[in-house]
């Protein structure tokens, strides 16, 4: 893997009416024609996201989207579309003429709702000799934010954009994906099961992340497949501080580890960095509440082809009708895709979001919190099943 994953990059969504120059900005930012431009209104019909490198902000992905004036049934279709990306947007930028700001600052209210930081852009500043100070306090008392006059073809303005976006950033750095579970020096083991999921020559995303984040600590990793825990465990002159591994094989490497050893897995470490562990271990006891007559929501944040054994699709409510019964009811869903309703269900099972950044993975977690379902993950699940729940160690 050489570039920074898009799941981990910040992620700025540009809002505005059409041909208000959002596309223009993007391509003024990255400095190259990444966004298609046009005189006609419309021409973004469809979310478009670009990942580039830009300082100081570090690693993002820019998402120019469908004007919100957009009208007809195709163009509210493109406003819902536009308004599910404030879900992973960790930095707004609304874009504006300044001649109305109705729209504006509807918008500009749900960005306060979701919590997403945001700043207005009066853009196309070039086509006026000076911009009265009184257009622009306006637009700042309308919208509640700071407001920067930008010329997106004359490239004014766009420095202390940057600066801005880079203070809007949220923290991050605070938590490290496998958090105070390994330090410095530690001698860390990962048990790494190579099945049908993990590509032949690869490894899958969440196993790249945690031997870069152990890398970066100073740690010393060790890998291995279940079938060499023995021998892996026998030729290390003391055990390791820590063993991660995959949530499959949970209760396999519970009885093998030593004792002084703490026990983690890959999955687990995910719902930390990016959901709610607390949550998920709160609902984990709903597992024990289901029937026959229940029903679970398994969300999967990969769009893959389903490959034999697929542990959302197969293995988990196998697991799951093994102890409740055959009549448990099991929805699936993948990708995007994610019911705005869940009164239906007792459960919400998700995978660890690596595809997803944080932001989009905590709207999911706020929305079962608001609707009062349970929701949890799938190591979270495996480990509660497998009842060593208790002995897995939490970032």
């Amino acid at each position: 893997m050489n570039n920074t994953p898009r799941s981990e990059r910040l992620h700025i969504a540009l809002f505005g009416r059409r041909n208000a120059g959002k596309s223009s900005l993007i391509n003024a930012l990255t400095g190259q024609q990444t966004a298609l431009v046009s005189d006609v209104p419309g021409t973004t019909t469809d979310p478009v996201m670009k990942s580039m490198e830009i300082l100081p902000l570090g690693p993002c992905v820019l998402i120019d989207t469908a004007g919100f004036d957009d009208s007809g049934k195709v163009g509210d279709l493109r406003t819902e579309r536009t308004r599910e990306v404030i879900k992973q947007t960790d930095i707004a930028i609304i874009v504006t003429d300044g001649t109305t700001l109705d729209d504006e600052a509807a918008w500009a209210g749900l960005l306060k709702q979701a919590n997403v930081p945001f700043v207005a852009v009066l853009n196309k500043v070039d086509l006026q000799d000076e911009v009265p100070s009184a257009i622009l306090a306006d637009i700042a008392k309308r919208l509640g934010c700071d407001v920067i006059p930008v010329s997106a073809l004359k490239g004014t303005g766009l420095d202390l954009l940057r600066q801005t976006l880079a203070g809007l950033a949220p923290e991050s750095g605070k938590q490290t994906l496998t958090g105070n579970l390994a330090l410095a020096g530690d001698t860390v083991l990962l048990v790494m099961p190579q099945d049908p999921q993990a590509p032949k020559g690869r490894l899958i995303l969440p196993q790249v992340q945690t031997l870069r984040d152990l890398m970066d600590k100073g740690c010393i990793a060790i890998c291995c497949t279940t079938e060499d825990i023995d021998r892996t465990l026998a030729a290390l002159k003391e055990p390791p501080h820590l063993i991660i591994t995959d949530s499959q094989v949970f209760d396999i490497v519970e009885q093998k580890k030593p004792a002084e050893s703490l026990l983690t897995s890959f999955s687990v470490l995910m719902a930390a960095h990016k959901g709610d562990i607390q949550y998920f271990v709160e609902s984990a006891p709903a597992i024990n509440k289901l029937t026959e007559r229940s029903r679970v929501l398994i969300a999967e944040a990969c769009t893959h082809a389903p490959l034999a054994e697929d542990i959302g699709r197969e293995k988990i409510p196998r697991l799951l009708r093994k102890r409740v019964g055959q009549g448990l009811t099991v929805d699936i869903v993948a990708g995007k895709d994610f019911p705005s309703d869940l009164s239906g269900y007792d459960l919400v099972i998700h995978c660890g979001g690596c595809m997803f950044n944080r932001k989009f993975m905590l709207s999911r977690v706020e929305q079962c919190r608001q609707q009062g379902v349970p929701m949890t993950n799938y190591g979270i699940t495996i480990a509660h099943i497998k009842g060593i729940l208790g002995k897995v160690s939490l970032p």
